[in-house]
């Protein structure tokens, strides 16, 4: 599948929400695929994607930043720094939003033995 539920990156940027992408619309980035709404959001990421790429991989950043990985729903989601942060849901954003710093300081410092492991809770 592709990373953000197959939503654009872009979009979580330029409109404030997540904006489904589409197949024929498709760019891979360190082994992963991402899908964009428009090609204008598809080269803007081309362009630079560590601007638009969520952080950990996609993957939960409150459960990255307690060790493991963890779908997201592509609806919870932060711009914190300038940078996409997104959660397994809203009531785990809810948790996240209460010490964003702080949980950002731990997945950060937690994420390279995190993105080495195989299971990712559903």
């Amino acid at each position: 599948g592709a990373v953000l539920g197959g939503h654009d990156p872009v979009a979580y940027f330029l409109e404030g929400k997540p904006v489904a992408g589409q197949v024929s619309l498709r760019h891979e980035y360190q082994g992963s695929i991402f899908l964009f709404a428009s090609a204008a959001n598809r080269d803007a990421f081309a362009a630079d994607p560590a601007k638009y790429a969520p952080q950990y991989g996609g993957y939960c950043a409150f459960g990255v930043s307690r060790g493991y990985k963890a779908d997201i729903d592509p609806a919870a989601f932060t711009i914190v720094g300038g940078k996409l942060y997104v959660n397994y849901n809203r009531q785990v954003q809810a948790d996240w939003l209460k010490d964003t710093g702080g949980f950002i300081a731990k997945a950060d410092s937690r994420w390279d033995e995190v993105r080495k492991t195989e299971k990712v809770y559903r």
